[in-house]
């Protein structure tokens, strides 16, 4: 009996041995993981962003490698446990069979020492950041070893047809996801101008920046693990983002103004692209940057949004409305800018997909945040203003029914005139065939005046009224306004010219008044008010000239260099004036950039910068910003003394290029009285040691538009 007491405590123990060795041998089994980085970001479009941390796209798989010291005992299994959140708020389970549409699975093949995994995410995944753990499970479904958790980013995918960010042309996908040279329309409707923008969404940092930008929402302080959840959804993650990028009512990245003075921050106008933004943002530990206005707002916008993985594109609206009582009719801006993102809209009903309207500049409450949309393009078409989101406010913006009114000298005010196309003119994109404008005004909007256009207005819930655009005018007198494109610091004409299409001569008094304005229309002051008394001939034209000097228009100009030109004709006898108005928009002076020699990666270049000074004054405290994604982060150049009148003012500026590809080197120059002059060079940056089938001599661009 005890003979066998003792052998039987020998097996116990000797069990216990192999046991303990078998679990020493496990738990070091997997000895690595290795991501294969370079070669799922390559897979994924995702190396510009980094080519040494794992970033992959929603809905396309991926694969990592363990490395391991001995082969896996039988019927041992692996498990992924996938954690979202800063605290573990989404806990995700990968297994290894497929399973539904919507469930992270794995597949596995194992060649000697190393285990080939190969990780399907679904296309409505969570984007964000990722802690990866493996863990090797016995066959009674204990963990034996538990990797180090690895981290990776996982972004929407637009080359995933089952993502509803699809998007199916690679063309489109191109310049509306990987590019980050953009150009902004500004001015007027009938005087478009351009300036460049650099989106630069895979310069470093920016994609973690972008995460920091949706934790850092009213909802994700409020309920981390339900915001959290629905960051699997564009319509929501591009909503919280257009709250985000002004900071009315939360930690927002941009604090808007509209008027000087700007001294505790940067003019909207300084900036040349949205990197600087989103990194002293950050920097300064989530504090709001000053300032923005609305291409400002746009731009970053579109950053983030590109960076994220959702195309989306710049659009300017000019003569925009802002309507505030719902009427639809109202005063309007020279131009406004907000983005468009593509994506399905499964929360709609059918016909609202493709380009939805995400406006980031604060303006109005919706549902209680400072955001505007996602808004589908079609339903503005169509004047479906009940879509969500803010359909009704974006409809304004495009077909609003313009009242002009004169206050007479007893204090009455006169309705003179009703411009029914007025608003939403030659709204503006970049072209994807390159450096140029597209015109997508027919995809928000009937051709104006049509059957089909008044139908939408009135099914919008607005008041049709009489236009009085076509109607003759009292004795048949016609009043126009025609300018040059005059450049600031120049004097210039603006003529009034009067045509009478009558039997007999026509008295009349010509107002004109000039004033300066902001492109969203706020009066900074008048330049000069001229008043004649006319005799227009019948069945002749009559023209009287307003000369805009410098000194006139310099004391009152605002940031924007627009002046607006109003005409008032009463003629003797008549009830009813006519009005006409004109916005002109002063061009500012050519900004000459050149980059000789060839570009190529890591190696040294010079950018030489210069311009002439068209005023008639010095300028002071003159200073260069350059920066281009890829080439080099926003630096400052500083010119030294005064720049005289018609005098040629040159920099130049070394640098290193620090990616290959097509880049674009953008330049602002700002100074006391001559402030945002622009200008943008293309470089061609190459590998090292690697010859060019031409050269690549940088031939300078003028200002686009400028």
């Amino acid at each position: 009996m005890s003979e066998f007491k003792c052998n039987f405590a020998r097996k116990v123990f000797s069990n216990e041995i192999a046991n303990h060795r078998q679990a020493l041998l496990l738990t070091s089994l997997i000895i690595d993981v290795d991501l294969r980085s370079h070669e799922n970001n390559s897979a994924h479009h995702t190396r510009e962003i980094d080519r040494e941390r794992l970033i992959v796209r929603r809905g396309q798989s991926f694969s990592i490698t363990l490395q391991c010291s001995d082969s896996v005992p039988p019927r041992h299994y692996l498990e992924l446990i996938l954690h979202l959140g800063k605290r573990d708020e989404v806990v995700i389970k990968g297994r290894k069979e497929r399973g539904a549409g919507d469930k992270w699975w794995f597949n596995e093949q194992q060649v000697q020492n190393e285990i080939l995994l190969t990780v399907h995410s679904p296309a409505d995944a969570i984007v964000g950041q990722y802690r990866l753990a493996v863990l090797l499970m016995t066959p009674t479904g204990h963990i034996f070893q538990e990797t180090k958790k690895v981290e990776f980013h996982l972004l929407f995918n637009p080359w995933c047809k089952d993502d509803v960010v699809y998007l199916p042309e690679e063309n489109l996908l191109q310049e509306y996801i990987m590019n980050e040279a953009g150009i902004i329309y500004m001015g007027a409707w009938d005087n478009i101008k351009s300036i460049p923008w650099n989106y630069g969404q895979f310069e470093d940092y920016v994609m973690d920046i972008c995460f920091e930008v949706l934790d850092n929402s009213n909802n994700a302080l409020k309920n981390s693990k339900m915001d959290m959840e629905l960051r699997s959804d564009p319509v929501y993650v591009s909503r919280i983002i257009t709250a985000m990028v002004n900071s009315n009512g939360d930690r927002g990245l941009l604090t808007g103004k509209w008027n000087e003075p700007y001294t505790d921050g940067v003019p909207p106008y300084q900036w040349t692209g949205s990197v600087p933004i989103l990194k002293q943002w950050s920097k300064n530990g989530i504090r709001t940057v000053k300032y923005g206005q609305c291409w400002v707002f746009a731009g970053v916008a579109c950053t983030v949004l590109r960076c994220l993985g959702i195309p989306t594109r710049l659009i300017t609206n000019f003569s925009s409305a802002h309507d505030v009582d719902g009427n639809l009719s109202v005063d309007f801006l020279n131009f406004h800018c907000w983005v468009e993102s593509w994506m399905r809209r499964d929360d709609l009903p059918k016909g609202n997909d493709g380009w939805q309207v995400l406006d980031p500049t604060p303006q109005e409450l919706s549902d209680g945040e400072f955001c505007c949309g996602p808004c589908p393009v079609a339903a503005i078409k169509e004047g479906n203003v009940g879509v969500k989101y803010d359909a009704r406010f974006v409809f304004a913006e495009v077909n609003a029914d313009i009242i002009y009114w004169m206050v007479k000298q007893d204090g009455q005010w006169q309705k003179i005139r009703v411009d029914q196309s007025g608003v939403g003119k030659n709204i503006s994109t970049k072209s994807v065939y390159g450096d140029h404008r597209e015109d997508v005004t027919l995809h928000y909007k009937y051709p104006e005046g049509s059957k089909e256009e008044r139908e939408v207005y009135k099914r919008a819930g607005g008041q049709v009224t009489e236009s009085t655009n076509d109607i003759a005018e009292p004795l048949q007198l016609q009043l126009s306004i025609k300018h040059a494109e005059p450049v600031f610091g120049t004097d210039f004409d603006v003529i009034v010219e009067m045509k009478n299409n009558g039997s007999k001569d026509a008295d009349a008094q010509l107002t004109i008044l000039a004033i300066a304005v902001t492109y969203n229309s706020i009066h900074r002051g008048e330049c000069h008010r001229q008043m004649t008394r006319v005799t227009v001939p019948a069945r002749k034209a009559h023209k009287e000239v307003l000369r805009l000097r410098y000194d006139d228009y310099v004391r009152c100009i605002s940031d924007h260099n627009q002046i607006r030109v109003k005409a008032v004709l009463e003629a003797l006898g008549e009830n009813k004036p006519i009005m006409a108005m004109a916005n002109i928009p002063l061009s500012r002076p050519e900004l000459l950039i050149q980059v000789p020699g060839k570009a190529v990666v890591q190696q040294q270049v010079t950018a030489y910068i210069s311009f002439t000074n068209p005023l008639p004054v010095a300028l002071n405290g003159g200073v260069f910003t350059v920066e281009g994604a890829g080439l080099l982060y926003a630096t400052k150049v500083h010119v030294r003394g005064n720049v005289f009148p018609g005098q040629k003012v040159s920099v130049k500026l070394a640098f290193s290029p620090m990616r290959t590809g097509v880049r674009k080197l953008l330049v602002d120059f700002d100074s006391d009285r001559l402030k945002d002059v622009k200008g943008v060079a293309t470089l061609v940056v190459q590998r090292k040691g690697r010859n060019s089938w031409k050269s690549n001599r940088t031939v300078a661009l003028e200002d686009q538009g400028l």
